[in-house]
Parts: C-alpha cells; sequence; structure tokens
C-alpha cells in the first residue's frame, strides 16, 4: 500500500470531490484521532487495490461530506475496527 498524500487545507472539499469522482463505485473508508484537524480517507477497487489521502478535514465534516456526496457511511460491524466505512447509495 502506497502512504498516504496530503492535500492542501484550503480546497478540501475539492480534493474530496476529485478523489471519489476518479472511482465513484468503490468503498470509501475513512477514520482520525479524535479531535484531529484532518482525517484520512482511502478507497478498495475490487482488485483489492488501496489508495489513500490525508484530508485537512475533522472526521464529523468528512462525514457530513460523504453523505452531500451520496454516501451511506457507518461503523463496521466488527467493534474492534473504529474506521467509517462508506457506499454509494444507489440511485445517487
Amino acid at each position: 500500500m502506497a502512504p498516504a498524500k496530503k492535500a492542501p487545507s484550503a480546497d478540501a472539499d475539492d480534493v474530496l470531490k476529485s478523489f471519489i469522482a476518479r472511482a465513484s463505485s468503490s468503498r470509501y473508508t475513512f477514520s482520525s484521532e479524535r479531535d484531529a484537524p484532518q482525517s484520512e480517507i482511502c478507497r478498495e477497487d475490487a482488485q483489492n487495490t488501496r489508495e489513500c489521502l490525508v484530508l485537512q478535514m475533522h472526521s464529523k465534516r468528512l462525514f457530513e461530506a460523504m453523505q452531500n456526496l451520496g454516501f451511506f457511511c457507518a461503523l463496521p460491524m466488527d467493534p474492534e475496527r473504529t474506521h467509517m466505512e462508506c457506499n454509494r447509495i444507489p440511485g445517487e
């Protein structure tokens, strides 16, 4: 897995939209430390290729942005895992 790239803070929403647009049907996950000003978002495609990006965006704001982009995000079923999983809502 390649190291996550850092995105500039000024255009975090635009960077997120561009990242999603490249593979909008992929499964996305994101996580961050509590109250951290940045979050890491990753996508995994059908071939299990994973690409990650660090955004200057609090996790609560990233959750909201993903919902606005047509994704349903939730915690995974495994209680040991603490990241959010996001999938495109069909028809969005």
